[in-house]
């Protein structure tokens, strides 16, 4: 038996490693609760508490928040901790901006790159969107704001640029407690978000660019609006 013979012998069978570790799973959940708003503005989260409530050691939650931090999606404290970010009138302002601004552009990119499939997708999406709406209850926040992000994204993912993608996301982590409150907001007879996104879709399939940026700006606008306007009420008592 040569000696290339017997190293092949005994080789052994490794199952495939997951790729996702502890501290990915960590850093998914929180990303998707800063998305949902499922923290306050301003709220201060630390490491030992987090810890507790992932059931895990300090390290995985300490490296998650700190991605978090470098993706401007927290902010840190004075004490050592990080918070979410607050609902200030002119970071309102600078983030409707931002988001008008880079949503626009992925949406430009990704409007001749949208095939007749793509269209009936997001058709698809936004009749989840208005089912939900549709039948609101104490519990459907949640999924309103997911079906809106899935609306979105298959938009801005559909644009050729990663890059882009990667800065809508981090402007979405932190608008998560902006959009929540603005969902919460919002009463029966208000125009859902599903009115927007069909003026979107509509402006896409007639290759009317422009008239689709208006009608995302309109829509990113209306919910900035809506919370803008209460500070300035919440102010003035």
């Amino acid at each position: 038996m040569t000696k290339s013979s017997a190293v092949r012998a005994i080789e052994p069978a490794f199952d495939p490693i997951p790729r996702e570790t502890l501290q990915e799973r960590v850093y998914r959940t929180l990303r998707k609760a800063l998305i949902l708003g499922r923290f306050a503005p301003g709220q201060a989260l630390t490491v030992q508490e987090l810890a507790a409530r992932f059931d895990t050691s300090a390290m995985p939650v300490r490296e998650a928040l700190a991605r978090l931090v470098s993706e401007q999606a927290l902010e840190t404290a004075s004490n050592r901790s990080v918070r979410v970010l607050g609902l200030e009138a002119r970071r309102l302002d600078d983030l409707a901006r931002a988001r008008r601004l880079i949503e626009g552009a992925a949406l430009e990119y990704a409007a001749p790159r949208l095939a007749a499939a793509d269209f009936r997708a997001l058709r698809a999406a936004n009749e989840a969107h208005a089912r939900i709406a549709r039948r609101r209850g104490p519990h459907s926040v949640d999924a309103l704001i997911e079906a809106n992000f899935a609306f979105h994204f298959q938009i801005y993912e559909a644009c050729g640029s990663p890059a882009i993608v990667r800065i809508v996301e981090s402007l979405w982590l932190q608008s998560g407690a902006l959009v929540r409150r603005a969902v919460e907001m919002l009463k029966p007879d208000d125009r859902s978000p599903a009115h927007f996104h069909t003026r979107i879709v509509d402006a896409l399939e007639r290759g009317d660019i422009g008239g689709a940026k208006t009608a995302l700006a309109d829509d990113i606008g209306r919910a900035f609006a809506l919370v803008s306007a209460s500070l300035v009420e919440g102010a003035a008592r």
